[in-house]
């Protein structure tokens, strides 16, 4: 079972180049994918010759490359890519000690992000030397797409060796909404807290019962409730367990989705030291 078959990654000639092209490399060979670079910019022998040199040094090499150079602005560039060379993951990498990295994954991801009719894989911490990802946190929202997203995760943890899935259900407040005057009242509360993270937790459970059994082999795999705003909530768990990826359901309907992309996301993005899979299902059904 392959997650994704073809990926691309638009790269520039930064301090993270060569960061951001290893991570690439690395992710082509894990899933066995084809791998397209992008430049938007000029194509000259010296960056070209470069940029070859690059690919040569490292270590891990994909079965299939092709390199492409094209002008014209980088967000059009590459949806216009990731269209014509049917890609199905997106990278977009950037150094966290850039100052440019808010505005970069802030702006420019967000708006490919948003337009993109693919997965998008946000590197917010690419590196030269590869860290192994030991913990993958997933959102588990009640959503038609979240099935398809909790199948990927289970993927790339194999394709990745990581040993533990979290899968977070986030809860609304407003569903436990009641004022705590007394014992009585804090009782209504708990309970109904209870009920609600058992219900969560058997319809999860229930979505992973269903997957093949080959892709949950030697994985980890626990459930986790939390109350608190949808996005945000799931945000600040990743962030305080310290997983090495966030894997999150893309876009449902234009309402929530402009919703989701102004507020959450823009914090995930800003806030958290991981980096985040946005899995589109269209993709991947």
């Amino acid at each position: 079972m392959q997650a994704f078959k073809n990926i691309l990654i638009g790269f520039a000639f930064s301090p993270n180049l060569k960061a951001n092209v290893y991570e690439a490399l690395r992710m082509a060979f894990f899933f066995d994918a084809e791998l397209t670079f992008v430049h938007v910019g000029e194509k000259t022998l010296e960056k070209e010759t470069r940029f070859e040199v690059l690919l040569e040094s490292c270590p891990i090499q994909p079965k299939k490359i092709s390199i492409h150079w094209k002008q014209g602005k980088p967000i059009q560039i590459l949806l216009k890519a990731c269209e014509d060379f049917e890609v199905d993951l997106l990278l977009l990498g950037a150094l966290k000690r850039e100052n440019v990295l808010k505005f970069y994954l802030g702006s420019i991801a967000r708006k490919i992000t948003r337009k993109a009719k693919c997965s998008v894989m946000l590197l917010i911490n690419p590196s030269v030397e590869r860290h192994p990802c030991e913990h993958i946190v997933v959102n588990g929202f009640d959503s038609p797409q979240t099935k398809d997203t909790i199948e990927v995760a289970f993927i790339v943890a194999k394709a990745f060796g990581t040993p533990k899935i979290t899968l977070v259900e986030e809860i609304s407040r407003s569903k436990v909404a009641v004022s705590v005057d007394d014992d009585r009242s804090l009782r209504k509360v708990t309970l109904r807290k209870e009920r609600l993270r058992r219900q969560e937790q058997i319809r999860v459970r229930d979505v992973v019962k269903k997957l093949p059994a080959k892709i949950k082999k030697d994985v980890n795999w626990v459930t986790q409730s939390i109350f608190g705003r949808r996005g945000y909530s799931i945000g600040h768990y990743a962030r305080i367990v310290r997983s090495d990826l966030l894997i999150m359901n893309a876009q449902e309907n234009s309402s929530f989705f402009d919703r989701f992309f102004t507020r959450d996301l823009d914090h995930i993005l800003a806030e958290l030291p991981t980096d985040v899979l946005i899995v589109n299902s269209k993709r991947h059904a």
